[in-house]
Order: structure tokens, then C-alpha cells, then sequence
């Protein structure tokens, strides 16, 4: 089961057991929950994340919405990538494919 230290608001399965009946694997009952976003995040967010996040949000309130501005963007206001590296294209794709799991 799902720690809900870092997610309070992840409702606990009603069964631990996955149902071999067909219709009855539901997690809650359709339409009685909010979907929220990030419902299914394994961790709280580092400050490295929180720091990224703020980064793209202030990228895209420049508006800067395509890829490269974007990483133009971060380079520019010196938000480098994990291991400290400016970013490109790729390594900001690889980044994110990285976080969004």
C-alpha cells in the first residue's frame, strides 16, 4: 500500500486485492474523487524540483513556450540541470521523462 505521508490527500484502497472479476477493479468509485495531478507522486519534491518548477514557470510567464526559449531561458537566469551542466533540448527532455515518473 501507498505511504500517504507526502500525498494526504490519496484515498486508501478499500481492497488490497485485485478483483479477477471483470468491472469490479475500480480504486474508488468513479466520480466520488478529485483527480488531482499529482495523486500519484512517490516522493515529496526535492528543492531541485520545487527550483525547476519555479524556473519553467517564470520561462513561460516571458513568454516563452516553445522548447528552445525555454531552455534558453533556464541558462539565462543560471538554472543548470542536476549535475550542474547548462541545459539543451535533450537533456531538458530526458530531465523531464525523469521527473515525470
Amino acid at each position: 500500500m501507498m505511504d500517504n505521508a507526502f500525498n494526504p490527500k490519496l484515498t486508501v484502497w478499500a481492497r488490497h486485492q485485485p478483483s479477477a472479476e471483470p468491472g469490479a477493479g475500480d480504486i474508488e468509485v468513479p466520480g466520488t474523487y478529485q483527480n488531482l495531478t499529482w495523486q500519484t507522486r512517490s516522493a515529496v519534491p526535492g528543492e531541485y524540483e520545487i527550483a525547476l518548477v519555479e524556473a519553467i514557470e517564470f520561462a513561460f510567464e516571458q513568454g516563452d513556450v516553445e522548447l528552445a526559449d525555454v531552455v534558453a531561458r533556464l541558462n539565462a537566469i543560471g538554472m543548470r540541470d542536476h549535475a550542474g551542466h547548462a541545459w539543451s533540448e535533450a537533456s531538458f527532455r530526458n530531465e523531464m521523462a525523469t521527473l515525470g515518473h
